[in-house]
């Protein structure tokens, strides 16, 4: 990647990643993440039904029954008292009920429920927080004190004073907490601080004074611990993770406790018995309609305040955490999907990519929170999700306004003559054709059509044109193939060269690989000329690899990404020294090195070409190794053994092979050369003062 398509990216993904922080650090996305928390909540929680918490339901069941009985709500206090007795051997007792006022029954109706708590010695009464009041009375200033614990409050939320129950009750009770919590802005209850501030005091929640009596909790430094792991709290608060099953608790109905106790006492067999409660940790609370505390939660629209004390119970008990992760991994996470969504649209120019590139995205976002969230770590969803939409949008947007207009006409000028992967790297490094260029190996290729001045004199201008577009249309596709980068066409030849602007490392193969299937072209088209009456033709190719000069060359006006230098001059006139060996292929010993793994190819000499001094060795290129007969095999061998009594000035033997060699092969071009040769021996000599290099007095 080029450091200016670096930069580009990097700053798109820094503004789509901006514009989203912004959005999510001013609090716009709060609403619609609430939603995806609740979702998450519904679908990702761990369901649980545990039967060692207990909701003993005030319920319509219960209010009724009682009813029949001429005992209308409120119920006198000595209702409770079987109801507490029943419960005694349960392990704690939560009477989720306030009693901050004496009895309307009188003073005794109040004694009896007092003794009954101080009898069981198990039940946990609540208290209220409030700002109704100005200040702490004497009496709850005293309480607030005794009951204050050194955990850590929610910041910026206090309340002036507190509502408590009646002194014997708090007296009579195994511990006091707050149940006062506040929804989140929609109304919903997701979360609950464990400790709260009431004027200068730490007062803990509902549940902490059991679970700190049980030595469950402890309370260090201003942090909860559980079993010596932290509880986790995000700004104070708690979040709950509620069950999505409807009945995560047993519940039972409190009348039907009332029932048992009385059925106990009377020495029936009872439809609750006593023991069943043993060790259990009980909840009382309001759940009939009528009594409102009804409390929506982040599973259900309709709960109870009861339902969402007991869930903080048990997440603390079971250490079913949830713990919320703070802002710097979801900007980190931001910031990841940012420069991936960004690189990849600016890198990968298609509809369907950038289709997929955005649906991962968007699925990434998504998955990614849901996958953590069932492990217990809450890291927000909406940020992350907004910020794949904007890295796309602006991603997409820079590309087609800027980007695009500049790839199109690369990809529209580069596609009629290179491999798409090569044209995919050119449009990721659009540095390669701007004007200049730089010296790289390639392999150059000259392929030049034979007798189509003949075959174009028999027809009209505008068939042999025709015919033509055809021939460089069958080669051009094998050439590109074979991810060769067309040239240049001239008059009836090709140019054609590899191992730029990519260099495969296979460059040497590719390059005698095209040649071969462009003859095997050339006969498919000579069999529809002959349909059509008209001359066969045949082809010249040579093939050198060296180093040139490549790049966009040309004026500003008018350029072309071609290559330069002696490789291609001497690719050139190895096409046309085919015309003196009468052969097809003519490759140089430079391409033959990286080929001969796969092809098979015999030298047929050196030669001097005009214009030079330095000698190139030549090979004709016969065709893939795996596919050569015993026969061609044969007839390479007694070749070779003829070059080499020629390069010894052995004229007459070296006839005598290359006579045996047109016995088999009449049409043998090289050998009909060097036989010849061998009838001059003297004339052979004169041309470069050795017989063993072949001086090209022509192109």
């Amino acid at each position: 990647m080029s450091a200016g398509s670096f930069r580009t990216i990097a700053l798109l993904s820094i503004l789509a990643f901006g514009l989203s922080a912004l959005l999510f650090l001013s609090g716009l996305l709060d609403t619609f993440e609430l939603k995806a928390y609740d979702y998450m909540s519904r679908h990702l929680n761990p369901r649980f039904s545990s039967d060692h918490i207990v909701i003993v339901a005030i319920d319509q069941k219960s209010i009724s029954a009682l009813a029949g009985q001429d005992i209308s709500w409120p119920w006198p206090r000595q209702v409770y008292v079987p109801l507490l007795e029943h419960l005694s051997e349960a392990d704690g007792v939560f009477m989720d009920i306030l009693f901050t006022e004496h009895s309307s029954y009188g003073v005794a109706d109040d004694n009896v429920f007092s003794e009954a708590m101080q009898k069981a010695g198990n039940v946990y009464l609540p208290l209220f927080l409030t700002d109704t009041r100005e200040a702490l009375s004497s009496h709850d200033a005293e309480l607030a004190q005794k009951i204050s614990m050194p955990g850590p409050v929610v910041p910026g939320i206090s309340s002036r004073s507190l509502i408590s129950p009646l002194g014997q009750f708090s007296s009579a009770s195994a511990g006091l907490g707050n149940v006062m919590i506040k929804p989140d802005e929609d109304g919903i209850y997701r979360r609950t601080p464990l400790f709260f501030q009431a004027a200068e005091y730490t007062i803990p929640h509902f549940v902490l004074p059991y679970l700190v009596g049980k030595k469950l909790v402890t309370v260090q430094d201003t942090r909860a611990y559980s079993s010596g792991r932290e509880i986790p709290l995000s700004g104070g608060m708690m979040l709950l993770r509620y069950s999505p099953d409807a009945s995560p608790f047993r519940t039972v109905s409190a009348a039907e406790i009332i029932q048992s106790h009385l059925e106990s006492i009377a020495g029936k067999e009872p439809l609750l018995k006593k023991e069943s409660f043993r060790g259990k940790i009980i909840f009382v609370g309001l759940t009939a309609p009528g009594l409102y505390d009804l409390k929506p939660t982040a599973v259900t629209p309709i709960s109870t305040g009861v339902h969402i004390h007991a869930t903080t119970l048990e997440n603390i008990i079971r250490q079913n955490y949830l713990m919320q992760l703070t802002v710097f991994p979801v900007i980190l996470f931001m910031l990841a999907i940012s420069v991936t969504v960004t690189a990849s649209v600016l890198r990968y120019h298609s509809l369907s990519t950038s289709t997929a590139v955005f649906s991962t995205a968007v699925l990434t976002a998504l998955a990614v929170p849901a996958l953590m969230f069932t492990y217990g770590l809450y890291l927000k969803v909406i940020p992350a999700l907004i910020d794949a939409v904007l890295s796309f949008a602006v991603s997409a947007a820079y590309s087609y306004a800027v980007e695009g207009r500049q790839r199109r006409f690369i990809k529209r000028t580069f596609d009629q003559y290179m491999d798409r992967t090569l044209v995919e790297h050119v449009l990721e490094n659009p540095e390669l054709i701007r004007p200049g260029g730089r010296k790289k190996r390639v392999t150059v290729f000259f392929a030049d059509i034979a007798g189509f001045t003949t075959l174009a004199e028999q027809l009209p201008p505008e068939e042999a044109a025709m015919i033509l577009h055809g021939i460089f249309n069958a080669f051009t596709e094998v050439i590109i193939r074979n991810r060769g980068v067309i040239d240049k066409y001239i008059g009836d030849s090709v140019m054609a060269f590899w191992g730029a602007p990519v260099s495969s490392g296979q460059d040497e193969s590719s390059a005698c690989r095209a040649a071969i299937e462009c003859m095997e072209a050339l006969q498919d088209l000579n069999v529809s000329f002959a349909a059509q009456g008209l001359p066969p033709v045949s082809m010249r190719i040579g093939i050198h690899t060296g180093e040139a000069l490549v790049g966009n060359l040309g004026s500003d006006r008018l350029f072309d990404y071609t290559v330069v230098g002696d490789t291609v001059n001497l690719a050139s006139r190895l096409e046309s020294v085919n015309k003196v060996f009468g052969t097809r292929i003519i490759i140089s010993r430079d391409t033959f090195a990286g080929a001969a793994d796969l092809f098979l190819a015999r030298e047929l000499g050196r030669i001097e070409v005009k214009g030079k001094s330095s000698v190139a060795t030549i090979y004709e290129l016969i065709g893939f190794r795996d596919s050569a007969t015993a026969a061609t095999r044969d007839m390479l061998s007694l070749f070779r053994d003829g070059l080499e009594l020629f390069r010894r000035e052995e004229w007459q033997q070296a006839g005598e092979i290359f006579n045996r060699v047109l016995s088999d092969s009449p049409e043998d071009g090289p050998s009909a050369f060097y036989l010849r040769r061998c009838a001059s021996p003297v004339r052979t000599a004169s041309l470069t003062g050795s017989s063993d290099i072949i001086k090209m007095t022509e192109k």
